[in-house]
């Protein structure tokens, strides 16, 4: 094993946590979405336990919770939550995940493996990582950084709370299933959860704080076609994949996630299929303004029924599901979550960046639920694909801002 890694407590668990295959599943009406995911939930269990964290369980659902009770005078410090998820995406296989280790790191290009290079071409960010140990994947699979980076290093959290005498009001530790497919929270106990307020640990660069997200939504759109054979086709035959084709067209240009950026928000076709008979479109939809949000609904919501008016009722049927919402207006209102954050990431050397989140974390349905809950950087980047990556150095310093964090709150 690398000797960085090796001195990094939240690195090493990092690569014991990857080993596992945890991989949820859109499709699965289960919950958890897939069962491999009680693997890692029994290991961080029973690792929680070792460490002597108090109060630890894991529920039917797949969730691991833990507490570790307040330091003495440090009682009526606000409790304080740290959130990860466990499952990967299921946009890159995950399973036999083989990390590699690139002790002092150029900040050039890497070939990783399987025919891939991370690039900085296409990550100009890598140029600022020269001189540290990088963590990436064989090329093969994703990495699970996103969120096993998170978890890892809210372990080492409680390991070092419980073993260097950190002053620290009360705790509280929760892993979650099934972040990747949108239902992390659908089963977490927010009320024994215990906490006041809470971070999810699960962005991208240490230095990050994110308390702004997408609103967003899933769609499906549904094409009944009339097949009949082609040479007595005419004006009786109804192209269902045809029509899934100029409903995609009609979606206003240049609004996909690979044309915008920021505050930009997009459709994104992510599955289709269909043949003359029937075909369905997949779509997610994502704003950061709720007005524009709910416009876009209402654009496929009149693409439906243009191409209802022109082809006959039912033609083209459209549901749509909310995933979830803007967290900001939950998190202005404790504005002072940031605020400490901020201050902390500062502390151990780096400046602070507020970043709207492109996409949505657990914290964001939380936060709706009752627990106000930022999200913060974990040091990696590339999430969900082969090029996924993080360093020894990011983890370690994602690390150092919890205990920040924890230091700030005990003292209020």
């Amino acid at each position: 094993m690398s000797r960085k890694v090796e001195e990094s407590a939240a690195a090493k668990r990092l690569l014991k946590y990857a080993a596992f295959h945890t991989t949820s599943d859109e499709e699965s009406e289960s919950s958890p979405s897939t069962a491999r995911q009680f693997a890692l939930a029994e290991a961080l269990r029973d690792e929680l336990i070792a460490l002597g964290v108090s109060n630890v369980r894991l529920s039917e659902y797949c969730y691991v919770y833990g507490e570790i009770p307040a330091s003495a005078g440090c009682e009526n410090a606000p409790a304080l939550g740290f959130i990860a998820h466990m499952d990967t995406s299921p946009d890159a296989p995950g399973e036999n995940v083989r990390p590699r280790v690139w002790e002092d790191y150029d900040g050039g290009d890497v070939e990783i493996g399987n025919g891939l290079t991370l690039s900085v071409r296409d990550f100009p960010h890598l140029k600022a990582l020269a001189g540290r140990t990088l963590i990436t994947t064989d090329g093969t699979t994703l990495l699970g950084a996103d969120d096993k980076a998170g978890a890892a290093e809210i372990m080492t959290l409680a390991e070092r709370v419980l073993n260097e005498n950190v002053p620290h009001g009360k705790i509280c530790v929760g892993f979650t299933p099934d972040e990747e497919v949108g239902r992390g929270p659908e089963h977490f106990d927010v009320e024994g959860f215990g906490a006041d307020f809470a971070y999810t640990v699960d962005g991208d660069e240490e230095n990050c704080i994110e308390f702004e997200n997408f609103n967003a939504a899933a769609a499906k759109v549904g094409f009944a076609g009339k097949s009949v054979h082609p040479g007595t086709a005419k004006n009786v035959m109804v192209n269902a994949a045809l029509l899934a084709m100029e409903f995609d067209a009609a979606l206003p240009k240049g609004q996909t996630p690979a044309d915008t950026e920021g505050y930009e928000g997009f459709w994104h076709l992510t599955d289709m299929r269909g043949d003359v008979s029937s075909a369905e479109l997949q779509y997610i939809i994502r704003d950061h303004d709720a007005a524009s949000f709910d416009g876009r609904v209402k654009t496929l919501e009149r693409i439906t029924a243009d191409m209802n008016a022109r082809y006959g009722e039912g033609t083209v049927t459209l549901s749509v599901r909310e995933q979830y919402r803007n967290m900001r207006e939950r998190i202005e209102p404790c504005m002072h979550l940031v605020e400490n954050a901020e201050a902390a990431i500062a502390e151990g050397g780096m400046t602070p960046v507020r970043k709207p989140i492109r996409g949505g974390t657990d914290g964001a349905r939380l936060s709706f639920m009752g627990l106000p809950c930022p999200n913060l950087g974990t040091g990696g980047n590339a999430f969900h694909g082969p090029f996924e990556h993080a360093t020894v150095e990011g983890m370690d310093a994602a690390v150092g801002t919890l205990l920040g964090i924890v230091k700030r709150y005990a003292a209020m």
